[in-house]
């Protein structure tokens, strides 16, 4: 096991753009730390660095109080599970688990004995001698994973390994790789653009967007406690509704006048977005005024969709499952929760808050 530090880490391509602008962060010994962020935000570039499949341009990486950045990807004590299987498709599930064994000359009983035990730990004993085209998309999957459990890395990397799964493979992956890193007791990155994922799986959560950390922290912490507009909205299921705002003696007006008892701290007239999530939201005698543009029915949960004026975007909320269910074209009224609102300046972060009484609009 081991933990590693980024200390101003940097990529820059060589007569290209810098995609990584200085990260800072701490992997504890043994943590599940997710790598979370839209495409194209640098979240698998800098596993890759950790890898030592990309170089690195700028700042320090650790791992296990040893600094890395020019030692080869071989000798970092790391292993990585890709997208892609990557399965020797000549070779059984045995031989392809032992493969990086056998290129290393270790012992044929070593190798045996450290397969079995992968096999084992995945439940796919029963498949080690078959071929990979004789196995499911989550059985390949599982298959990678043991090719990299038998040389007993320090930290294992995980990128995207779920996204060639179908939905219910992904949930039932989701399960065995908690189950697993619970188990090995090892420290494991795992990358994600997928939100569900990083929530139901890490001990910690480090939000990626712009080749930046936006926030780490646990996955309760952010999704109760966003440090600005982009976290805010990119964790959650439906995501955080946004109301634009200003503030009014000290509280804040909507676009339709109504005045929210949400206090804070910044000068009369100012613009500001008030962050509530769907659940937060509901249906009552009066308040805010919206009009219902769909509702879907997921079994236990309903979730409408409603404007209001001045918001660009659809509002979520979520109704119980055999409650009210408005119709398509309606104009309902909307209490919010100002208990659960979040408040952002006009620079995206989050603003303190001197009272968080529920006052009806």
């Amino acid at each position: 096991m081991a933990e590693l530090k980024l200390k101003n880490l940097q990529k820059t391509y060589e007569d290209g753009p810098t995609v990584i602008h200085g990260i800072n962060l701490d992997i504890r010994d043994g943590e599940f730390m997710v790598f979370v962020g839209p495409s194209g935000c640098g979240k698998t570039t800098t596993l890759r660095m950790i890898a030592g499949l990309e170089d690195i341009s700028g700042g320090e990486l650790s791992i296990g109080r040893q600094v890395v950045n020019d030692v080869p990807a071989a000798k970092r004590g790391v292993a990585m599970v890709f997208q892609s299987y990557a399965l020797y498709p000549h070779m059984t599930v045995r031989e392809n688990m032992g493969f990086g064994l056998k290129l290393a000359k270790k012992p044929k009983a070593e190798i045996e004995a450290a397969v079995n035990r992968a096999a084992e730990v995945l439940q796919i004993t029963h498949l080690l001698d078959r071929k990979p085209k004789a196995l499911s998309g989550g059985q390949r999957q599982r298959v990678a994973i043991g090719r990299a459990i038998v040389r007993k890395p320090d930290v294992f990397l995980f990128d995207e390994p779920l996204s060639n799964l179908d939905a219910s493979l992904r949930v039932q992956m989701r399960i065995e790789l908690a189950k697993l890193h619970k188990e090995l007791a090892t420290t494991m990155i795992y990358v994600t653009h997928d939100q569900v994922e990083a929530m139901t799986l890490g001990d910690r959560i480090a939000v990626f967007n712009g080749g930046h950390i936006e926030q780490v922290g646990t996955p309760l912490e952010l999704y109760e406690s966003p440090a600005n507009l982009f976290v805010a909205g990119f964790l959650g299921s439906p995501k955080m509704n946004f109301l634009p705002a200003k503030v009014l003696g000290g509280k804040l007006q909507l676009a339709d006048k109504a005045v929210l008892d949400i206090r804070v701290d910044r000068p009369d007239g100012e613009n500001v977005t008030i962050g509530v999530r769907p659940e937060h939201l509901r249906i009552a005698a009066s308040g805010v005024s919206a009009v219902v543009d769909i509702v879907e029915h997921l079994g236990d949960t309903q979730i409408a969709y409603v404007h209001v004026q001045g918001v660009k975007e659809a509002l979520a909320l979520k109704l119980a499952s055999g409650g009210q269910t408005p119709a398509n074209g309606s104009t309902i009224q909307l209490a919010i929760d100002t208990q659960h609102c979040h408040v952002f300046g006009a620079d995206g972060r989050a603003l303190a808050l001197r009272s968080r009484e529920a006052v009806a609009a």
